[in-house]
Protein backbone atom coordinates (compact mmCIF):
# COMPACT_ATOMS: atom_id res chain seq x y z
CA UNK A 1 0.00 0.00 0.00
CA UNK A 2 1.11 3.39 -0.56
CA UNK A 3 1.13 6.47 1.41
CA UNK A 4 -1.79 7.45 -1.20
CA UNK A 5 -3.82 5.15 -0.23
CA UNK A 6 -3.37 5.10 2.95
CA UNK A 7 -3.95 8.15 3.57
CA UNK A 8 -7.35 8.17 1.26
CA UNK A 9 -8.94 5.31 2.96
CA UNK A 10 -7.27 6.25 6.55
CA UNK A 11 -5.66 2.54 6.95
CA UNK A 12 -4.92 1.94 10.77
CA UNK A 13 -2.31 -0.72 9.73
CA UNK A 14 -0.49 1.23 7.42
CA UNK A 15 -0.08 3.84 9.52
CA UNK A 16 0.81 1.88 12.66
CA UNK A 17 3.37 0.27 10.23
CA UNK A 18 5.00 3.36 9.44
CA UNK A 19 4.84 4.88 12.93
CA UNK A 20 7.36 1.65 14.11
CA UNK A 21 9.74 2.20 11.32
CA UNK A 22 9.89 5.54 11.82
CA UNK A 23 10.52 5.18 15.94
CA UNK A 24 9.83 7.61 18.96
CA UNK A 25 12.49 9.49 18.95
CA UNK A 26 11.75 10.30 15.18
CA UNK A 27 7.59 10.56 15.63
CA UNK A 28 8.32 13.21 18.55
CA UNK A 29 10.70 15.18 16.81
CA UNK A 30 8.52 15.39 13.53
CA UNK A 31 5.36 16.48 16.02
CA UNK A 32 7.64 19.40 17.02
CA UNK A 33 8.62 20.26 14.17
CA UNK A 34 5.13 20.34 12.66
CA UNK A 35 4.34 22.49 15.91
CA UNK A 36 2.64 20.42 17.93
CA UNK A 37 2.70 20.37 21.87
CA UNK A 38 4.02 24.54 21.41
CA UNK A 39 1.54 27.36 20.60
CA UNK A 40 0.25 27.99 17.45
CA UNK A 41 -1.16 31.59 17.60
CA UNK A 42 0.46 34.62 18.47
CA UNK A 43 -0.69 36.28 21.11
CA UNK A 44 -4.66 34.40 20.85
CA UNK A 45 -6.22 34.49 24.30
CA UNK A 46 -7.11 31.30 25.44
CA UNK A 47 -4.96 29.16 23.32
CA UNK A 48 -3.75 25.69 24.70
CA UNK A 49 -0.15 23.86 24.34
CA UNK A 50 -1.49 20.71 23.49
CA UNK A 51 0.56 17.62 24.39
CA UNK A 52 3.69 15.65 23.07
CA UNK A 53 4.42 13.04 25.23
CA UNK A 54 8.39 12.78 26.25
CA UNK A 55 8.33 8.94 26.26
CA UNK A 56 6.54 6.13 24.33
CA UNK A 57 3.02 5.59 24.88
CA UNK A 58 1.97 2.18 26.76
CA UNK A 59 0.05 1.24 23.63
CA UNK A 60 3.01 1.44 21.73
CA UNK A 61 3.81 3.23 18.30
CA UNK A 62 1.26 1.64 16.44
CA UNK A 63 -1.24 3.44 18.47
CA UNK A 64 0.64 6.63 18.63
CA UNK A 65 1.10 6.84 14.92
CA UNK A 66 -2.86 5.77 14.15
CA UNK A 67 -4.56 7.03 17.08
CA UNK A 68 -2.15 9.44 18.47
CA UNK A 69 -1.69 8.02 21.67
CA UNK A 70 0.40 10.30 23.71
CA UNK A 71 -0.63 13.08 21.61
CA UNK A 72 -3.13 16.03 22.20
CA UNK A 73 -3.75 18.68 19.58
CA UNK A 74 -5.86 22.07 19.37
CA UNK A 75 -7.93 23.17 15.76
CA UNK A 76 -5.39 26.00 15.78
CA UNK A 77 -2.40 23.61 15.36
CA UNK A 78 -3.75 21.35 13.13
CA UNK A 79 -4.99 24.86 11.06
CA UNK A 80 -1.29 25.91 11.26
CA UNK A 81 -0.13 22.47 9.80
CA UNK A 82 -2.28 22.21 6.69
CA UNK A 83 -2.13 26.09 6.18
CA UNK A 84 2.09 24.88 5.82
CA UNK A 85 1.02 22.09 3.14
CA UNK A 86 -0.88 24.26 0.83
CA UNK A 87 1.87 27.13 1.05
CA UNK A 88 4.78 24.48 -0.27
CA UNK A 89 6.34 24.38 3.43
CA UNK A 90 6.12 27.99 5.84
CA UNK A 91 4.53 27.05 9.36
CA UNK A 92 3.31 30.72 9.98
CA UNK A 93 2.33 31.78 13.74
CA UNK A 94 -1.79 32.05 13.43
CA UNK A 95 -3.06 36.16 14.03
CA UNK A 96 -6.41 36.66 14.44
CA UNK A 97 -7.34 40.27 13.71
CA UNK A 98 -10.39 41.85 15.60
CA UNK A 99 -11.53 44.65 12.86
CA UNK A 100 -11.01 46.46 9.52
CA UNK A 101 -8.27 48.59 10.97
CA UNK A 102 -6.39 45.33 12.30
CA UNK A 103 -6.94 43.45 8.88
CA UNK A 104 -5.66 46.58 6.75
CA UNK A 105 -2.23 46.37 8.81
CA UNK A 106 -2.19 42.74 8.89
CA UNK A 107 1.53 40.93 8.19
CA UNK A 108 2.24 37.13 8.30
CA UNK A 109 4.70 36.33 10.58
CA UNK A 110 7.15 33.18 10.43
CA UNK A 111 7.72 30.35 12.63
CA UNK A 112 9.79 28.27 10.61
CA UNK A 113 10.36 26.81 7.23
CA UNK A 114 9.73 23.12 7.00
CA UNK A 115 12.04 21.14 4.28
CA UNK A 116 8.63 19.18 2.93
CA UNK A 117 8.87 20.20 -0.30
CA UNK A 118 9.56 16.63 -2.13
CA UNK A 119 6.93 15.38 0.24
CA UNK A 120 3.88 17.45 0.15
CA UNK A 121 2.90 16.36 -3.36
CA UNK A 122 2.32 12.66 -2.48
CA UNK A 123 0.61 14.28 0.47
CA UNK A 124 -1.79 16.11 -1.50
CA UNK A 125 -2.85 13.38 -3.67
CA UNK A 126 -3.50 11.11 -0.98
CA UNK A 127 -5.92 13.79 1.02
CA UNK A 128 -7.57 14.84 -2.79
CA UNK A 129 -8.07 10.86 -3.04
CA UNK A 130 -9.89 10.79 0.88
CA UNK A 131 -11.94 13.69 -0.27
CA UNK A 132 -12.75 12.51 -3.40
CA UNK A 133 -13.44 8.93 -2.60
CA UNK A 134 -12.05 8.33 0.50
CA UNK A 135 -13.26 8.90 4.40
CA UNK A 136 -13.60 12.64 3.94
CA UNK A 137 -16.09 12.34 0.68
CA UNK A 138 -18.90 14.04 2.58
CA UNK A 139 -16.32 17.01 2.04
CA UNK A 140 -16.83 17.22 -1.89
CA UNK A 141 -17.78 20.65 -3.06
CA UNK A 142 -18.13 21.69 -6.43
CA UNK A 143 -15.94 23.62 -8.26
CA UNK A 144 -13.50 22.96 -5.62
CA UNK A 145 -10.61 20.65 -4.94
CA UNK A 146 -10.31 20.35 -0.92
CA UNK A 147 -7.40 18.22 0.57
CA UNK A 148 -8.67 16.93 3.98
CA UNK A 149 -8.01 13.78 6.34
CA UNK A 150 -9.90 12.69 8.76
CA UNK A 151 -9.38 11.47 12.63
CA UNK A 152 -11.84 9.29 14.72
CA UNK A 153 -10.19 8.76 18.31
CA UNK A 154 -10.80 9.87 22.20
CA UNK A 155 -9.63 11.29 25.12
CA UNK A 156 -10.22 10.87 29.17
CA UNK A 157 -11.92 13.66 30.49
CA UNK A 158 -12.67 12.64 34.08
CA UNK A 159 -12.06 9.35 34.11
CA UNK A 160 -14.18 8.92 31.33
CA UNK A 161 -13.37 8.08 27.63
CA UNK A 162 -15.16 10.91 25.03
CA UNK A 163 -14.92 10.26 21.52
CA UNK A 164 -13.51 13.15 19.01
CA UNK A 165 -13.85 13.29 15.24
CA UNK A 166 -11.38 15.84 13.54
CA UNK A 167 -11.15 16.97 9.78
CA UNK A 168 -8.15 18.81 8.69
CA UNK A 169 -8.49 20.26 4.96
CA UNK A 170 -7.66 23.08 3.02
CA UNK A 171 -8.63 23.90 -0.38
CA UNK A 172 -6.95 23.91 -3.81
CA UNK A 173 -7.13 27.04 -6.25
CA UNK A 174 -5.36 29.97 -7.49
CA UNK A 175 -7.92 32.95 -6.49
CA UNK A 176 -8.64 32.22 -2.52
CA UNK A 177 -7.13 29.16 -0.81
CA UNK A 178 -9.21 28.82 2.92
CA UNK A 179 -7.93 26.03 5.98
CA UNK A 180 -11.07 24.55 7.55
CA UNK A 181 -10.61 22.41 10.83
CA UNK A 182 -13.51 20.70 12.83
CA UNK A 183 -13.79 19.03 15.74
CA UNK A 184 -16.29 17.36 17.43
CA UNK A 185 -16.44 15.77 20.83
CA UNK A 186 -19.08 13.37 22.22
CA UNK A 187 -20.78 10.37 21.56
CA UNK A 188 -20.95 7.72 18.63
CA UNK A 189 -21.79 10.77 16.14
CA UNK A 190 -18.12 12.50 16.74
CA UNK A 191 -16.34 10.89 13.78
CA UNK A 192 -13.93 12.18 11.44
CA UNK A 193 -16.07 11.66 8.16
CA UNK A 194 -19.25 12.92 10.06
CA UNK A 195 -16.44 16.52 10.75
CA UNK A 196 -15.68 16.23 6.71
CA UNK A 197 -19.61 16.62 6.45
CA UNK A 198 -19.40 19.66 8.38
CA UNK A 199 -16.52 21.33 6.63
CA UNK A 200 -18.26 20.31 3.25
CA UNK A 201 -20.72 22.90 4.82
CA UNK A 202 -18.74 25.66 5.19
CA UNK A 203 -16.72 25.16 1.88
CA UNK A 204 -20.27 24.66 0.12
CA UNK A 205 -21.91 27.88 1.94
CA UNK A 206 -19.10 30.10 1.04
CA UNK A 207 -18.60 28.70 -2.69
CA UNK A 208 -22.37 29.55 -3.44
CA UNK A 209 -21.57 33.18 -2.12
CA UNK A 210 -18.66 33.13 -4.80
CA UNK A 211 -16.33 33.21 -1.56
CA UNK A 212 -13.56 31.90 -3.90
CA UNK A 213 -13.54 34.50 -7.04
CA UNK A 214 -10.92 37.10 -7.17
CA UNK A 215 -13.90 39.17 -8.64
CA UNK A 216 -15.69 39.25 -5.35
CA UNK A 217 -16.00 42.15 -3.19
CA UNK A 218 -14.43 41.48 0.37
CA UNK A 219 -16.38 42.77 2.95
CA UNK A 220 -14.81 42.27 6.52
CA UNK A 221 -16.57 40.93 9.08
CA UNK A 222 -15.29 40.31 12.77
CA UNK A 223 -16.88 37.97 15.56
CA UNK A 224 -15.76 36.39 18.95
CA UNK A 225 -13.15 33.99 19.65
CA UNK A 226 -15.41 31.09 20.73
CA UNK A 227 -13.73 30.67 24.34
CA UNK A 228 -13.51 26.48 23.70
CA UNK A 229 -11.74 26.97 20.39
CA UNK A 230 -8.08 26.28 21.77
CA UNK A 231 -9.30 23.34 24.02
CA UNK A 232 -7.23 20.02 23.32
Amino acid sequence: MTMTEGLAISNNVYFAHLGRRLGFDRLKRYAHWLGLGEKAGLDIAGEQLGVVTAQEPRAGLGRMATFGDGISATPLQLAALVSALANGGTLHYLQYPRSPQEVQVFSPVVKRRLPIADAISGLEDGMAQAVKRGTGKKARTRGQTIHGKTGTCSERIRRRRTSLGWFASYNEGPERQLAVVVLLRGGWHASGPQAAEIAGRVYRGLAEHSYFSSTRTQEVQTASLPPDCCAN
